[in-house]
């Protein structure tokens, strides 16, 4: 689901896709650990603070398969915009998909209940305009759902600063997936704006009628994807992390990966 953002579309285009069914394969394929515990949490949540009944969800950024539990997602009229054709094409659970740049792309005011961005922020120049559209879209109370990156932690510095061919390759070749790289595949490249750090984007979301209401910093799911596939490189990449972790201010781990969080509007 993460998306690149190097192409400016002056248009978005409307492309028909089939209603939603149960695509919800995105939670299945977490391994277990920090981050499948959050998403559940999550949900929790969502189905607790969401209205009954039918829901608008603007999911920015689409491919094949949701972050949405299958009950929300079966009452969710869900629009994507995505700006990766390839993307778009995948998505077949969507009411609605528009190819389009979500920071660019408005949509009216009090259009939906929830927006979910999830692992997109990091891959956008602009995160902030992304934000903003977002927060217009939504109804009063409704929320955003932003899974990212954590850019301090070991895995976003390693990240930001290697080149893209090295993130194909760990996809491939560490995480076992043969068709990464591809067109409409990921990895994607990443941009890193600063309001993807959780400071500055509680701080950002503060300052713009937006009240963080779940915030989790989790160990990235790939140390455990990496111990049970390569554990040998796993171990080497632990015996680091506990040494970065030795060293720096007391409660940091450099394993926290990846964060979610949850805004609703003002």
């Amino acid at each position: 689901m993460n998306k690149p953002a190097t192409i400016d579309f002056a248009t978005a285009t409307e492309i028909n896709a089939p209603a939603a069914t149960t695509h919800t394969q995105a939670l299945l394929d977490l391994v277990p650990g920090e981050a499948r515990d959050s998403l559940l949490a999550v949900h929790e949540l969502l189905r607790s603070e969401l209205p009954q009944g039918r829901l608008a969800t603007y999911e920015a950024g689409g491919g094949s398969c949701s972050f949405l539990p299958t009950e929300l997602l079966s009452r969710s009229h869900v629009t994507v915009v995505d700006i990766d054709e390839d993307q778009v094409k995948n998505n077949n659970y969507a009411d609605e998909a528009i190819l389009g740049d979500v920071q660019t792309y408005r949509f009216g005011p009090e259009s939906f209940d929830l927006v979910i961005c999830y692992n997109v922020i990091e891959h956008l120049p602009d995160v902030e305009a992304a934000l903003l559209n977002f927060r217009d879209a939504l109804k009063r109370s409704g929320m955003i759902l932003i899974g990212a990156p954590n850019p301090r932690s070991l895995s976003g510095v390693v990240t930001k600063y290697s080149p893209h061919w090295f993130h194909v390759w760990f996809y491939r070749h560490i995480r076992g997936i043969k068709n990464a790289g591809l067109p409409g595949e990921p990895p994607f490249p990443t941009f890193f704006h600063p309001l993807v750090t959780l400071p500055k984007l509680e701080a950002f979301a503060a300052a713009n009628g937006l009240e963080m209401i779940y915030r989790r910093e989790v160990e990235s799911p790939r140390y455990p994807e990496m111990r049970r596939r390569k554990p040998l490189f796993a171990a080497l990449v632990d015996a680091g992390a506990a040494v970065m972790n030795a060293v720096l201010p007391r409660d940091t781990d450099v394993r926290r990966g990846d964060y979610h969080v949850i805004l609703r509007k003002i």
